[in-house]
């Protein structure tokens, strides 16, 4: 049986992809074990990187390659990673070197010391804009306020997690996976290992604004009642406010003898009202949105080809 799994999403990283096999096989040789195997699996590049693949997988057997027939982006891309995954130790990491494979050494000696999951936990921030940088603590703090369960910060898809832990997370048959989450809500003991993220150096990322939104909102749709507990809190404010206007127009007509006509009630009660209904609607819509994208039942993903795996090692 293969003892260490690294399951790596590859989008456009055909410059990458030969400096990240270099380092791992450094890594496992100054471990002396060569009882491992490196999936990459490719998320519809529009690059060289499937011919990269190719090539390396013709070079050593233990390089195994997933070509997914689209982009489905990076959860699905790492959902497909793991269920061919057939290590008893599974690291997932990026493929533009920002995760650090020397770093898996520290996650192999939690793993032995008994933890099934080891998160990787960053020590510092990238070159992010302002906005970006302040919006991701901003979340990631909503998150763990109003989650249902405890989402480690400061962590991405950089992990090591247990063979039992990997089938738990193939049982899960979300179509918005969140990988962050889902590993939290197992359970299982875990440990941190801390490092510094050094910055891309060939390549852009593959998140793009939109592509964060989405993953936001497939955490805190996935894993909080956050968004209907707005709705609610924005409906008492609109309330409140709505009665701070009326009592201050009586007291202001009573007091001060001005003469309100009443659509001028009306236009402020039906304003505030809107607005309220307008983002209930948002958050009733993509509740639904994503019920029907359950209904549908369409796969997470559609493996076109693959190299060097064999069919039996599909774990469903």
């Amino acid at each position: 049986m293969i003892k260490y799994s690294f399951v790596v999403p590859a989008y456009n990283e055909e410059k990458n992809i030969p400096m990240l096999y270099q380092k791992v096989l450094s890594l496992m040789d100054s471990l002396n074990d060569q009882n491992w195997e490196l999936i990459f699996v490719n998320d519809g590049s529009r690059d060289g990187t499937w011919d990269v693949l190719l090539n390396h997988s013709k070079l050593d057997a233990r390089v195994k390659c997933i070509n997914l027939s689209r982009n489905f982006g990076h959860q699905a891309a790492l959902g497909a990673g793991l269920s061919y995954a057939g290590g008893e130790a599974i690291i997932s990491m990026d493929c533009d070197l920002q995760d650090p494979p020397e770093v898996v050494a520290e996650m192999i000696d939690k793993w032995k010391q008994g933890f099934a999951i080891v998160y990787a936990r960053r020590l510092n921030y990238r070159k992010d804009n302002f906005i970006k940088r302040y919006a991701s603590k901003f979340y990631y703090s909503l998150l763990d306020k109003f989650s249902e369960v405890s989402i480690p910060r400061n962590v991405g898809d950089f992990r090591l997690v247990d063979m039992k832990v990997q089938r738990e997370l193939n049982k899960m048959r979300g179509k918005s996976p969140y990988f962050r989450g889902m590993v939290a809500w197992t359970g299982f003991k875990h440990a941190y290992v801390d490092y510094y993220r050094p910055d891309r150096e060939e390549g852009e990322s593959g998140y793009t604004l939109t592509k964060l939104v989405q993953l936001g909102m497939s955490g805190l749709m996935g894993f909080s009642f956050l968004p209907l507990k707005i709705g609610f809190v924005l409906g008492i404010i609109t309330i409140l406010m709505g009665c701070g206007f009326l009592t201050y127009m009586i007291f202001d007509a009573l007091i001060n003898d001005v003469y309100y006509h009443l659509y001028k009630f009306l236009v402020v009660i039906l304003f505030m009202f809107m607005g309220a209904f307008f983002i209930l609607l948002w958050i009733l819509g993509e509740y639904v949105g994503r019920i029907y994208d359950e209904v549908r039942n369409r796969p997470l993903y559609i493996v076109h080809e693959k190299v060097n795996i064999d069919e039996y090692s599909h774990i469903e």
